[in-house]
């Protein structure tokens, strides 16, 4: 088990969160906990776990969330720049959770993905 800061952000009303959130604490790791609805990353960081995600900002977009279509967003003709801000304008769009430990971090679908990082 590692001893690296550990980070999730976190939608309470999502249940993909709260199992990867329950894994977490009956491991005995004690996260901190980012509701990012309520206290949305900042540019930085989304870039920071984009880069420990090895993934395109793109994946980090859920397309089926209302706000994107309220926003008329289309990732596919988005700079990687336009959607990490549409994402920081629009918090929802973020996938969830994202578990985050020291220089690793994982997106918690299924939240048992989260045990390859703890």
């Amino acid at each position: 088990m590692t001893n690296a800061k550990l980070t999730i952000y976190h939608n309470p009303n999502c249940s993909k969160s709260r199992e990867t959130l329950d894994i977490l604490t009956s491991n005995d790791r004690r996260p901190e906990i980012v509701e990012y609805l309520i206290e949305p990353p900042t540019k930085e960081v989304l870039e920071g776990i984009v880069k420990l995600l090895n993934i395109s900002p793109a994946e980090l977009v859920r397309t089926g969330e209302p706000a994107y279509e309220q926003a008329g967003l289309n990732i596919d003709t988005m700079s990687e720049d336009q959607i990490i801000d549409a994402i920081c304008a629009h918090p929802s769009l973020l996938q969830r959770p994202i578990v985050v430990s020291g220089n690793k971090a994982i997106i918690g679908r299924p939240p048992s993905r989260v045990l390859d990082i703890i």
